[in-house]
């Protein structure tokens, strides 16, 4: 059976984002899925990366983040909140992530998740980054939210462009750069100042996409093909 794992990352347990996390759990289940979700904030996660998400270092003297995230998935010695949350990760095929757009961005605990979350070594490392990253033919999803009107985002819209403008920090800098194939994200507007009406509409939309997931368009990345062993981009 395919495995999907979503994390979820809002602080209003009744948040509109939940009910993404929901539709789409719900969605994938009954498209013959198995699925998993994290919810960071019903967990606590914390987000700050330090030395005590490591149970031994290689170098106690100075931290070197990444290399110690190597040093201590090798040994087994990975603080016990970061393994739990990078178990179901490893185990599927399908990551979706269900956040509200905060300042142009991720909430902080998100943000902390991927620092902690996505090891060097694991994830990414030298030249195993976008297709040969280490989640490479596997697949990801953005399903976000946020207060304002689609036209306010777009190429000469006020705000630029939403998904490879202001996150593309997530959609290439994060998931692309350690090797999943990134589908669209599904972006719900101005949902604080709808009707439940619109907002219910907007899940029956969530529930189609989420169902013909294997017909939604991927973002191209960059392949490491087209640049040299220093990243240049190939000449011709």
């Amino acid at each position: 059976m395919k495995r999907a794992h979503i994390v979820y990352c809002h602080p209003e347990p009744k948040s509109f984002v939940g009910a993404m996390a929901a539709t789409a759990r719900a969605s994938l289940e009954r498209t013959g899925w198995q699925v998993t979700i994290s919810d960071l904030y019903a967990k606590q996660f914390n987000p700050v990366a330090s030395v005590e998400d490591f149970g031994s270092r290689s170098n106690p003297e100075h931290l070197v983040y990444s290399l110690e995230q190597r040093h201590a998935r090798e040994h087994g010695t990975l603080a016990r909140d970061i393994v739990d949350e990078l178990e179901p990760v490893l185990e599927s095929e399908l990551l979706v992530f269900a956040f509200p757009v905060f300042w142009f961005s991720v909430p902080a605990m998100l943000k902390g998740w991927f620092d902690r979350v996505l090891l060097s070594g694991t994830f990414y490392g030298g030249r195993r980054v976008y297709d040969r990253g280490g989640m490479a033919g596997r697949k990801a999803i953005v399903l976000t939210s946020l207060g304002g009107r689609e036209h306010m985002f777009g190429p000469e819209a006020i705000h630029g462009d939403l998904t490879m403008g202001m996150l593309r920090h997530v959609m290439q800098g994060t998931l692309g750069y350690v090797g999943y194939e990134v589908y669209e994200p599904f972006v719900a507007f101005h949902v604080p100042y709808v009707t439940d009406d619109a907002r219910r509409g907007l899940l029956t939309s969530l529930d189609e996409q989420i169902t013909a997931l294997d017909q939604r368009k991927l973002f191209q990345m960059p392949e490491l093909g087209d640049f040299d062993e220093q990243f240049r981009p190939r000449v011709g």
